[in-house]
């Protein structure tokens, strides 16, 4: 659990150290993807180990087979925001209907799904000027 909330801070700080316009930016445009009602949100961890040292050609050619997989099950119920690579896990965050179009892209794919936690809501730094 303390991986996932870890990866929700890091997903509001966006790169960021700073309480900048451009993380709130970024941080409100995930939030309204939340907020649609359209799609849920998800935290996807993916342990692969030596994930840290994949080449970045490696991490091309994972990143076009998900791309891939998308286009198979429809841009309309799934979309890829962004991954996070740390030594030996992916964490990746998705929008999608359901978790299982999240279930089914991991298989579809090859990729392992270890954990899929919905995100509920999402803070940043103007969370805390409000």
């Amino acid at each position: 659990m303390r991986s996932i909330q870890f990866i929700l801070v890091s997903i509001i700080a966006i790169g960021t150290l700073s309480c900048n316009e451009k993380s709130i930016a970024v941080t409100d445009q995930l939030k309204a993807e939340l907020d649609n009602n359209k799609y849920e949100m998800f935290v996807i961890e993916r342990e692969i180990p030596n994930a840290g040292g994949l080449s970045s050609e490696e991490l091309k050619t994972i990143s076009q087979s998900s791309c891939d997989v998308i286009d198979q099950i429809g841009e309309e119920k799934i979309k890829w925001l962004h991954s996070y690579v740390t030594a030996n896990k992916v964490y990746c965050v998705y929008s999608a209907r359901d978790e299982a179009i999240i279930r089914q892209h991991a298989d579809k794919g090859g990729f392992p799904a270890n954990s899929v936690a919905g995100v509920v809501s999402i803070i940043d730094p103007g969370t805390a000027s409000k």
